[in-house]
């Protein structure tokens, strides 16, 4: 393509930045997916409604990242699970806003803390630093499931959970106070959801029993920063186990297996907060 020159190296560096601005605006506008590990999540001066209700106006500016990247079995038939997310921010929070399709919807277990993981639930995974390194028995990094009754698991760290206990071990805890959650179903045929989160950015300073730590631990979010990030849905049609585990980033397999984010951020993409 043939260069125009500009008069000053400014007027030269204003026009890549305008054009640079088009293309991220449509990109964004005509719905394409953003497939770069670094997702880029713009800034809002207004928080948007955690109501299950796309609000065009907030969200548009974001590019959308698609959920079909395979995790655990295949990638399923469009109609089965398909999906796309995309991001927002201010200084309190990080916004989510999550467009599925899923024909059965299916939550077997009333206990949020059994077996989480086999109900149809999103898995938000953020490394807050983006350190990488394991983190399921601690808070070096977060994998929140969310569940269609927008209850909050992660596995809490051992000293947390069984202080007598020795060995690197934990369990699940409800962590329903890091983030709002609220997903509607259009009553329009494919019948899409629309799951939106408000979530508050924990550093790994974060106690469960602690409340002066948990505030100290809270992050204000601030342009350019950097954080792990994936997203992932898990679905189930009815089985016992979930059929199908599709995220936002691929996953190099250890002996085979893709399951890696609950227990090491080595996994994540990244997510840029640009402003």
């Amino acid at each position: 393509m043939p260069m125009i020159k500009q008069h000053t190296k400014h007027a030269d560096c204003s026009a890549n930045m305008t054009v640079a601005r088009l293309v991220f605006v449509l990109l964004a506008l005509l719905g394409c997916n953003s497939t770069l590990a670094n997702y880029q999540a713009p800034y809002t001066a207004s928080a948007p409604s955690i109501d299950g209700k796309i609000d065009a106006k907030l969200w548009d500016k974001a590019p959308w990242l698609a959920i079909d990247k395979p995790i655990i079995g295949p990638l399923p038939a469009a109609n089965d699970f398909s999906g796309k997310m995309r991001a927002i921010w201010d200084e309190q929070h990080l916004y989510l806003q999550v467009l599925i399709t899923d024909d059965v919807i299916f939550d077997q277990y009333a206990d949020p803390l059994h077996r989480y993981w086999d109900d149809d639930c999103l898995e938000l995974f953020i490394d807050e630093d983006n350190s990488g390194g394991l983190h399921q028995y601690n808070f070096n990094a977060f994998a929140y499931h969310v569940a269609i009754d927008n209850q909050v698991v992660d596995f809490g760290p051992a000293s947390q959970i069984e202080s007598s206990s020795s060995k690197p071990t934990g369990g699940p805890m409800l962590l329903n106070h890091h983030l709002d959650s609220q997903w509607q179903r259009s009553a329009v045929a494919p019948h899409q959801i629309v799951w939106e989160l408000a979530v508050k950015v924990y550093s790994d300073q974060y106690q469960v029993e602690d409340t002066r730590s948990q505030q100290h631990a809270r992050v204000t979010l601030s342009a350019d920063k950097v954080m792990g990030f994936m997203l992932a849905y898990c679905d189930n049609d009815g089985s016992e186990s979930r059929e199908h585990f599709v995220g936002t980033h691929d996953i190099t397999p250890q002996n085979g297996d893709k399951n890696l984010g609950y227990i090491t951020a080595d996994v994540f993409g990244k997510l840029t907060l640009v402003k």
